[in-house]
């Protein structure tokens, strides 16, 4: 029993260096900072999901809504002008930040005001118009983590993914539990309850006055890469701002590795997008109330979440990021198979729970894994613009593809399991692919 005492020693001490990592202020920022990023799917996601089939949308309709999440897959066109245009108030990173709270804040005022019945052309209008302003904001948030964290400090990346992933679902998770408890509990409407979304993203704005600006040279490192030619001003800004930040990464890794990784980052994740695009209207199909989607979909989900994010964290510190998302990905494929019993069963809340456990515990490895994973991909001198690159194409599959999730459903007839049968089976070609790239990703990791 000594021996195996002292054996366990040198663990705990990596356990608690890897525990110390954490205590740092740039952290509550990023943390806080997920939560404003995560915040807004609820309005253009399952809020806007669940208004639509309270008014009798079909299922189709709903999925093809989710077109508008589309922003998120193309907002590398503009993360460029994030990186080199400097707003006049609060700096490169928040500056960027705080405006596009303040548009979003102003949306879901405009939506408090349409009904579905009359205005779903304006809704539809309004909530692309938040996904684009959530999108927008996004970049800078992405941007403010890399540029907090050095490049070199590997466990400092995968901490300040675990924390933003902790915060995304706090603002997904844990905020988006309210409307649901006040559509089942009070007498509020839907577009009563965007006035509330509203003032939640103002109050996510004071986190933005509070926190400190990184410090980041981006010109000093422009010029390492690049030189100034004789070419005009206006041709060199375009150059370094528009091209240089793709050319970069190509060249850097080569165009076949590159291209690679792109490929891995797309796949993932587009079996959990289709279960997700759907799940809405999936327990209301099924029988679950709008407080048993709050209080497990959102709150439980919300906790385990955040376990596991920091679990998850402190797992690709010990064990490396490869393992981390190979872990996640099996886990990922039973996590559907469990909401397939779920459409056999009936509204099981036991069953639900412990669905819910699982799928939280594979969102938020998967999740953190993949932050460090893009993060250490990426350029400090284009930080906000090679992550967009990336991301948007880990999104594209839940925002794009996903959003013909309800036409297959409807095209099985309504049956549920069978769906998520097919979406556990899309995790497989994503895990082949994972294990014929790990070398290149250990390479990668080890800097």
């Amino acid at each position: 029993m000594a021996q195996y005492a002292f054996e366990l020693l040198p663990r705990a001490e990596v356990l608690l260096t890897a525990l110390k990592t954490f205590n740092d202020k740039r952290y509550l920022s990023i943390f806080l900072f997920g939560i404003s990023s995560g915040f807004p799917w609820i309005m253009i996601g399952s809020v806007l999901s669940a208004w639509l089939k309270d008014e009798g949308l079909s299922r189709s309709a709903i999925g093809l809504f989710g077109i508008i999440f589309a922003t998120y897959s193309f907002n590398f066109l503009w993360s460029p002008l994030v990186d080199k245009v400097k707003p006049p108030f609060l700096g490169q990173r928040k500056g960027w930040i705080f405006a596009m709270q303040l548009c979003i804040v102003l949306l879901c005022l405009g939506m408090s005001q349409l009904t579905a019945t009359y205005d779903l052309y304006y809704v539809a209008f309004v909530g692309l118009l938040i996904a684009i302003a959530s999108a927008t904001q996004d970049i800078a948030i992405d941007g403010f983590r890399i540029d907090c964290i050095d490049k070199d400090d590997k466990d400092g990346l995968s901490a300040a993914s675990s924390m933003a992933t902790a915060g995304w679902w706090t603002g997904y998770g844990g905020l988006g539990a309210i409307p649901f408890f006040l559509a089942d509990l009070t007498a509020w409407s839907w577009p009563d309850i965007y006035l509330l979304l509203a003032a939640i993203m103002a109050l996510l704005m004071c986190a933005t006055l509070i926190a400190n600006e990184p410090l980041i040279d981006r010109e000093a490192l422009l010029q390492k890469i690049t030189h100034k030619t004789n070419s005009s001003p206006v041709v060199y800004w375009v150059r370094t701002t528009l091209v240089t930040p793709f050319s970069e990464f190509f060249s850097r890794n080569g165009v076949k590795l590159a291209a690679s990784f792109l490929l891995f980052i797309f796949l993932f994740k587009i079996g959990e997008a289709f279960l997700g695009r759907m799940s809405i209207v999936f327990y209301k199909e099924i029988g679950f109330s709008n407080s048993d989607i709050a209080t497990y979909s959102k709150l439980l989900n919300w906790w385990v979440t955040i376990i596991f994010s920091l679990l998850g964290g402190l797992v690709n510190i010990r064990y490396g990021i490869y393992r981390g998302l190979m872990t996640a990905g099996v886990a990922m494929a039973a996590s559907n198979l469990l909401f397939a019993l779920i459409a056999q069963t009936g509204p099981s809340t036991s069953l639900l729970a412990v669905t819910v456990i699982v799928d939280g515990f594979t969102g938020a490895w998967s999740t953190v894994a993949m932050v460090a994973f893009i993060s250490l991909l990426c350029n400090r001198a284009f930080s906000a613009t090679q992550y967009a690159l990336m991301a948007s194409l880990s999104v594209a599959g839940r925002t794009l593809v996903a959003s013909s999730s309800g036409v297959v459903v409807d095209s099985l007839h309504g049956d549920w399991s069978l769906f998520f049968i097919l979406t556990a089976a899309m995790v497989i070609p994503s895990l082949c692919f994972l294990y014929a790239i790990r070398h290149h990703i250990n390479r990668v990791e080890r800097g």
